[in-house]
């Protein structure tokens, strides 16, 4: 039996420079390689006639050199043509040697494998993996599929392909633990570990290439199965772990809940006192919430968050809210602060750009108990903040946290063995079945009402091509007692360029509007000048505000009716969707603008479609997952889930609940399994104990 504490140094050829590689991967031990799967395949299983051969294949071809030519110029090439009697390819090599170009000499017979492309006159290979070969003695092709791997820097795929041999031949029947009972795999019609395992690393040639890829086979499905599992195990192992542990019973006399709400100027929906009423009864067990609050745009989640913040207050402790980003902290504690303040309640502001004095005093403040409240960013847990009592935290689009922060700010708020509630927010609609697999550890409410009142907003797409009648449009919407928005996207993930952008495109819409007050909002603007700018859009003294996707959540301007928003088919319909809620918060009719820019592929028009269709956060969200996958929506890559191998849930999601009911089983009767799987599939251990 492969020992799961083997190193990766046991292997031949690994040295302290090649471990410190695979690391880099999460390969410590040789038990790790096995669970490392290929993110796709090459078939070098057989020679394809060079005639066949069409732009975008990967091949392997063997032909006879009939020409080698170096061309200088700018850039010099070596250009090599080789035929095999069906047909001629040219081989381009922008980087090469003497003696390469001795080795393919007139007359070789050469066998190469490259990706083909269309050339200037023929088909071509640049830079392809290449041998001589002798013409009178045949050699072998691969006898399986070719792995490709994902790696790191310094580490190639012939590596990793040698690495996973060695552990491979380690692995026949019965030498890798199979932590799956019989009694719980045999019904699913899966094959056995190391069977699969064999079959993800080395696929005979013999299997559907469009099938494999997919994940469809029984081999792959049994990982699939295992990895859901075991991130599910990991994440419902922290939910039992927060049952545990004690925390203050919040029940508060409801004096402040009562004045808040006779100051409300709406009435709450059915569905919001719905969550308030979920939200009151977790906060008065002694053990700590553990919620999740989704709902779509501009449902109402901020006011139901200040009912669990004052039930904290009347029981005497402190309340925090975390924002991811500056701006959505911002307009919660302008929120915050206008329903608070009127009932006497002072709100403490902490985030990276509260420096020097101000800072100590927010400081102060929150470790003397004298600020009940607190809003800030990612700040409020940072290793100076001390809390007086802090009995209920709640986070703002948990998704682009993640476990590891949200832990961190649990275990900062740990006062005398009690633990602080958490209530989690997010204005993405996930689809029930996901959320309860992506945040198993959570329980979930869900504000399905929007207020009365609010105009769906109609959605038009069109070509940038037409960008002069979207500015006359603007004109005519500011001209009429509106406001509008225009935002400004970049595919470059550089902060710096997509301010850039924003600010040139505000300068040219102010030369082109010149009546209009024009306004620049981005992420490198200081706090004080983006808050400033906000405000005066807030108040009407602005027409048109340009911004970069820093206003994606949390502007509520009830007389912006009109949004431009550029180059919309690089995001993603999850961001649209939240950008677009911006305007339709009034009674007037609204109008969101995606100018795109041509051509859209395929995937691009079927994502701006089902936008226009429709005005379902629900709807859209499922649409979302079903064209993108799940990181974009779930912030995968920082949630529990964030490292998925081989498993995508979307796709797989019909394991969903026998991946539930297996884990029920585990945590009941085979704990010491469940523990080995998410060691085997979720890196970090932050789990703890079944």
């Amino acid at each position: 039996m492969i020992d799961a504490a083997l190193p990766v140094t046991a292997l031949k050829g690994v040295g302290p420079r090649l471990a410190e590689r695979l690391q880099r991967l999460g390969i410590h031990h040789v038990h790790d390689l096995l669970f490392h799967p290929p993110l796709r395949y090459q078939d070098r299983t057989r020679v394809v006639p060079i005639g066949g051969l069409r732009p975008g294949d990967e091949a392997v071809v063997q032909g006879r050199v009939e020409l080698s030519d170096l061309q200088r110029g700018r850039r010099a090439m070596w250009l090599v043509r080789i035929s095999d009697g069906s047909g001629a390819l040219t081989l381009r090599f922008f980087h090469f040697s003497a003696a390469m170009r001795a080795t393919l000499a007139r007359g070789a017979t050469v066998r190469c494998f490259g990706e083909v492309r269309r050339g200037a006159a023929a088909l071509e290979m640049v830079h392809p993996e290449f041998r001589l070969v002798d013409p009178e003695a045949p050699v072998p092709v691969e006898a399986a599929l070719t792995p490709i791997y994902p790696t790191t820097e310094g580490l190639s795929q012939q590596s990793l392909r040698n690495l996973t041999e060695q552990a491979l031949a380690l692995c026949s029947d019965g030498t890798i633990p199979d932590w799956l009972p019989t009694p719980l795999l045999a019904p699913l019609g899966l094959p056995p570990l190391a069977e699969a395992l064999r079959f993800v690393h080395r696929p005979p040639p013999e299997v559907e290439r469009a099938r494999l890829q997919a994940g469809a086979y029984p081999a792959q499905q049994r990982l699939v199965f295992e990895e859901l599992l075991a991130h599910h195990l990991s994440l419902r192992i922290l939910r039992a772990r927060a049952h545990r542990h004690q925390a203050p019973v919040l029940r508060g006399d409801g004096a402040l809940r009562t004045a808040l709400q006779q100051r409300l100027p709406f009435a709450l929906t059915a569905a919001q006192q719905r969550v308030i009423a979920e939200l009151a009864s977790d906060l008065q067990r002694d053990h700590p919430m553990q919620r999740m609050v989704q709902g779509d745009v501009g449902c109402g989640k901020t006011v139901v968050a200040v009912h669990a913040v004052l039930q904290a207050v009347e029981a005497g402790y402190q309340a925090v809210v975390m924002a991811p980003t500056e701006l959505l902290a911002e307009q919660h504690r302008d929120n915050f602060q206008l329903w608070l303040t009127p009932l006497g309640l002072e709100v403490a502001w902490l985030s990276g750009r509260v420096k020097g004095r101000r800072r100590e005093a927010a400081l102060a403040q929150l470790a003397s108990g004298t600020a009940r409240v607190a809003v800030g960013t990612h700040a409020l847990f940072q290793d100076d903040v001390r809390f007086h009592a802090l009995g209920l935290v709640i986070i703002d689009e948990q998704h682009r946290f993640g476990v590891h922060q949200r832990l961190a700010l649990r275990e900062k708020g740990c006062h005398q063995g009690r633990y602080p509630h958490q209530l989690i927010m997010t204005a993405t609609p996930i689809p029930r079945s996901l959320a309860m697999t992506a945040y198993a550890d959570l329980d979930l409410s869900v504000i399905d009402e929007l207020p009365p009142g609010r105009t769906p907003v109609e959605t038009v797409a069109l070509p940038d091509s037409r960008r002069d009648e979207v500015v006359e449009r603007v004109r005519a919407a500011c001209g009429g007692g509106r406001q509008a928005y225009w935002v400004c996207t970049l595919i470059e993930e550089s902060e710096a360029l997509q301010c850039q952008a924003a600010e040139q495109t505000a300068a040219l819409l102010a030369e082109q509007l010149p009546e209009l007050r024009v306004a620049l909002v981005h992420g490198r603007l200081k706090a004080s000048e983006k808050a400033a700018r906000m405000a005066a859009f807030k108040a009407g003294d602005c027409d048109l505000l340009v911004a970069t996707t820093v206003i994606e959540v949390g502007v509520d301007v009830p007389n912006a009716s009109l949004m431009i928003i550029e180059n919309p088919e690089r995001l993603g319909l999850a961001q649209l969707h939240q950008l677009r809620g911006r305007v339709g918060r009034g009674s007037r009719a609204s109008v969101c603008l995606l100018m795109y820019h041509s051509p859209l592929s395929e995937n691009a028009r079927a994502r701006l479609a089902v936008l226009r269709e429709s005005n379902d956060g629900f709807e859209i969200a499922r649409r979302d997952l079903e064209l993108r996958g799940p990181g974009e929506l779930l912030g995968t890559r920082q949630t529990g889930l964030q490292q998925l191998r081989i498993a995508d849930l979307v796709r797989d999601r019909d394991w969903l609940p026998q991946v539930a009911q297996a884990a029920d089983g585990l945590l009941r009767d085979h704990p010491a399994s469940a523990r080995a799987l998410i060691r085997r599939w979720v890196p970090g251990e932050i789990y703890g104990d079944v």
